[in-house]
C-alpha cells in the first residue's frame, strides 16, 4: 500500500453504509442503548483508483464540565476502516488527521468513547484512560457512559480531566 492511499481529506458529510454496507451495527455499540450525536466535521481516506472511501473519523465540539469547571473538547467519534484494509496503518492516518484538524478548533483536549475491547488501539495512538464515571446527556435524562472513555492533549501541556466528567451533550 503507498502513501499516497494513506492520504486524509475533508469529507463533506459521512454514512458508516460507506465503509460498512448495511450491516446493522457497524459500531458494536448498540446492546448499550446509547443515541449518539452526528458529528460535524469530518475526515476520511479513499483508496485509489476507484475513490472507495475505507477509512473515516468525526469531530464536534462539545461542552463539558470537568471538576464544576465548564471548557469545551473535541469529541472523536465513527472511527472506522473497512474490514478488508485493517492492519495497514489506516486507522492511526485517520485518527492522526481528525486530531490535526481538532488542534484547528481550539478546545485543550479531545475525548472519545469506545469498547473495551478497542480501547488498546488507542492507547497504542497516544490516547489516555480516563479513570472514573463520565456522565452523558440522554432523551431520558443524564446517564453514566458505559462504555471507556479516553483523552488526548490538542496543544502542549494539556493535562488530562480532573474530577468529575460531564458532557452536556449527547456523546458522539
Amino acid at each position: 500500500m503507498s502513501d499516497r492511499q494513506n492520504i486524509v481529506v475533508p469529507l463533506e458529510s459521512y454514512e458508516p453504509a460507506e465503509i460498512f454496507g448495511d450491516t446493522p451495527d457497524p459500531f458494536g455499540v448498540a446492546e448499550w442503548g446509547i443515541t449518539w450525536r452526528p458529528k460535524e466535521h469530518h475526515v476520511g481516506i479513499r483508496a485509489e483508483p476507484d475513490g472507495r472511501l475505507v477509512a473515516h473519523a468525526g469531530l464536534v465540539v462539545l461542552p463539558v464540565s470537568v471538576g464544576g469547571r465548564r471548557e469545551d473538547v473535541v469529541g472523536l467519534g465513527g472511527v472506522a476502516v473497512a474490514a478488508d484494509r485493517r492492519g495497514h496503518g489506516l486507522a492511526r492516518a485517520v485518527v492522526d488527521g481528525a486530531l490535526a484538524r481538532a488542534r484547528d478548533l481550539g478546545p485543550r483536549l479531545a475525548i472519545l468513547f469506545c469498547r473495551p475491547d478497542v480501547a488498546g488501539l488507542y492507547a497504542r495512538l497516544g490516547w489516555h484512560p480516563l479513570e472514573g464515571p463520565v456522565e452523558v446527556e440522554q432523551p431520558a435524562g443524564p446517564t453514566v457512559m458505559p462504555l471507556r472513555t479516553m483523552w488526548f492533549p490538542l496543544h502542549e501541556g494539556a493535562r488530562g480531566p480532573e474530577g468529575a466528567v460531564r458532557l452536556h451533550s449527547l456523546p458522539m
